[in-house]
């Protein structure tokens, strides 16, 4: 009879039994005697294992011997009702199929504690390990809740350019990409390299932020939203900082801050609300083996309503303190991470909103106020990480976007497009950005950014 293949997690939510079913998985461990073999089967699908019964009588005795942990296997069987403790259902094997033993000498995940640091040695294995494979169903998990999100409330997904000949906000130093030969590149008369030469004709790089594409898809979209990789090539070894990451920037025309901050705040409380209700099993993992506080920080940020603030009144809630911090509070400073973690975790007690930033610590593009001296920037605070949303209004009025491009030495022919767009219809308008790796790090208590990542690109570190 032909068996009907199921995966693990629908399984162990039957409430059917006495079904002849269909396996495949991976050995996370074989346990027994000479009588009878029990073998709990991960085919990723849940943190949770199915336990295979088979009676070793039935089977090739080589076969059995080369079950081993991390051996891939193909189970038909009947699903009964489990006799032992630890679980409530289990599989009669009729038939053991073996795709690929591995060796117990060799296998590097063999059952025992392993540290992340040496799981990120062998990235290409360690989604086997219950850490990781918690961790990137949680990160599935939130990528679809995002596309849910903005589709279910007219965002249109716009893809914004990888490949770029702008810098979006001066955010650091960017990836070159070029075609010329490096080893003999074409020079202009200056000696410099001549990059009308190149692939594109101008010197490209890789992108920082999708968002200034994306403010002109939002001025004839009224709403969109990217979500794709971008590129930093900050030499910066941390556990907060990758070279490649992926961001999510909405942009919304007729927008004013206010609009952009409920939309933030609405936006953080359905994800992590999304992650509760659907990733429970692994978040109650990670929790248990990771951070014993992460279930409660999560429904912390449900439960309260943002606090909302001005960057002045953040610097007079510092100074106030009576706290010793290690970068200096002082007005027309931006706020460190030790400062944005105090004002949430020790004084409001809630998450936090800092609006209106002093002008020169701040982007060409954002909304300048009528005091002259700040912008209607938005910063989202949250415990433990401190920003995690950067965000603004953006500057509509073409005089003062063009002084501004020009007061920051920004060339302005290389932003003729991007001010056109104040030329021809301008609105209000404004729009965020979520790092995604810096949200999953918060959704899953990890601490180091490059256990959030599938394969991690850093410093010196390229693999896989």
């Amino acid at each position: 009879m032909k068996y009907k293949r199921n995966f693990v997690k629908d399984l162990l939510k039957s409430s059917k039994v006495d079904l002849d079913i269909n396996v495949k998985g991976w050995v996370r461990t074989k346990r027994g005697n000479k009588q009878v073999a029990f073998v709990a089967l991960n085919d990723g699908s849940t943190i949770n294992n199915i336990q295979i019964v088979i009676d070793v009588a039935n089977f090739n005795e080589e076969l059995i011997r080369d079950i081993t942990t991390g051996a891939s296997l193909s189970v038909n069987g009947k699903l009964v009702k489990s006799m032992g403790k630890g679980q409530n259902i289990e599989i009669l094997a009729n038939e053991v199929e073996i795709y690929g033993t591995a060796d117990p000498e060799t296998y590097p995940l063999q059952k025992k504690g392993h540290t992340l640091e040496f799981l990120r040695e062998i990235a290409h294995l360690r989604f086997r390990t219950n850490t990781f494979g918690a961790i990137f169903r949680i990160r599935h998990a939130m990528s679809f809740a995002i596309h849910k999100y903005f589709n279910d409330r007219n965002f249109y997904y716009l893809h914004t350019p990888i490949v770029t000949g702008s810098d979006a906000e001066g955010a650091g130093e960017m990836f070159r990409v070029t075609n010329l030969d490096m080893m003999n590149p074409p020079k202009t008369d200056e000696g410099k390299i001549d990059y009308s030469k190149d692939f594109f004709g101008k010197e490209t790089n890789l992108t920082v932020s999708g968002q200034l594409e994306g403010e002109l898809g939002a001025t004839a979209l009224s709403n969109i939203y990217t979500f794709g990789p971008t590129f930093r090539a900050e030499n910066s070894n941390t556990p907060r900082h990758l070279a490649e990451f992926w961001m999510i920037e909405p942009e919304m025309a007729f927008y004013d801050i206010h609009d952009n901050m409920d939309l933030a705040e609405d936006f953080l409380k359905f994800l992590i609300s999304y992650a509760l209700e659907n990733c429970k099993d692994d978040i109650e993992f990670l929790n248990k083996m990771y951070d014993k506080e992460l279930i409660e920080r999560l429904n912390f940020i449900v439960e309260n309503k943002f606090e909302r603030i001005s960057y002045t009144e953040a610097i007079e809630v510092l100074e106030k303190a009576g706290q010793k911090f290690e970068f200096p509070v002082k007005w027309g400073y931006d706020l460190q991470s030790e400062h944005e973690r105090y004002l949430v975790e020790k004084h409001y007690k809630k998450p936090v909103m800092v609006t209106d930033y002093p002008a020169i610590i701040k982007a060409f593009y954002m909304k300048q106020n009528d005091d002259g001296k700040t912008v209607r920037a938005l910063d989202v605070l949250f415990p433990r990480i401190g920003e995690i949303i950067g965000g603004s209004q953006r500057e509509e009025i073409y005089d003062k976007l063009k002084g501004k491009i020009n007061e920051m030495g920004i060339p302005e022919e290389e932003m003729w497009w991007y001010l056109e767009t104040r030329k021809f219809g301008t609105v209000p308008h404004s729009g965020f950005g979520l790092g995604f790796e810096r949200f999953i790090l918060f959704v899953t208590g990890m601490s180091n950014i490059r256990d959030v990542i599938p394969f991690p690109r850093t410093p010196k570190n390229a693999e896989f």
